[in-house]
């Protein structure tokens, strides 16, 4: 990954985003990057992801299916009833074939930004974790809490987030993806070892 392509990445994020996307995005990448120095992390490739994490949310509905169903990617029902889901699986999708990005790491961390999955890697669990904290973030429950909580403790940050989402989704009725739930059972569960991250 050279040098200049943070700064392409971000000119076409600019482009193709409204204003508030655009300004989240800006705020993802600035937060990994900060939680890539404090764990020790590769903060290119944290700026990297967090720039590419929503590269699919400026898509409409119709065209995040037809990607996926052009090119074999897989679908819940879950996914099919809420289209707007699959951002995650069409951005790394379009981070491999339109921005080029190889490093796996990378890929991954777009893939599961939105439910985790278990055993994830470091930079996973940033651009997760970046995804709910960044700055232009208001109404989250216990904001001030995780924001503290990432920079101390990056998996307790997790469980917190997790555990926040599957409390909102059902109280407000919400679809609950199963992978948010089987990756809140794995950290619960204190299978953490098991994950690159100390």
């Amino acid at each position: 990954m050279k040098a200049n392509d943070l700064k392409k990445i971000r000119k076409a994020m600019e482009k193709c985003q409204d204003a508030k996307r655009f300004e989240h995005t800006l705020g993802v990448a600035y937060t990994a990057a900060a939680l890539a120095m404090r764990y020790d992390g590769d903060i290119k490739n944290a700026q990297i992801a967090g720039l590419l994490h929503d590269c699919a949310k400026c898509l409409s509905d119709e065209k995040r299916l037809s990607i996926c169903e052009k090119h074999n990617i897989s679908m819940t029902e879950i996914e099919r009833r809420n289209p707007f889901l699959l951002h995650a699986k069409v951005g790394s999708f379009l981070a491999m074939e339109e921005y080029k990005i190889k490093d796996p790491d990378i890929i991954h961390a777009i893939l599961n930004h939105t439910t985790g999955r278990p055993g994830m890697s470091l930079l996973e669990k940033i651009i997760f974790i970046a995804d709910y904290i960044e700055p232009g973030r208001k109404h989250a429950p216990n904001l001030k809490e995780i924001r503290k909580l990432a920079f101390e403790n990056l998996d307790a940050a997790l469980i917190k987030i997790l555990s926040d989402t599957l409390e909102y989704l059902k109280s407000t009725d919400g679809e609950i993806d199963p992978m948010t739930a089987r990756t809140y059972e794995y950290y619960v569960g204190g299978s953490v070892e098991d994950s690159d991250e100390e």
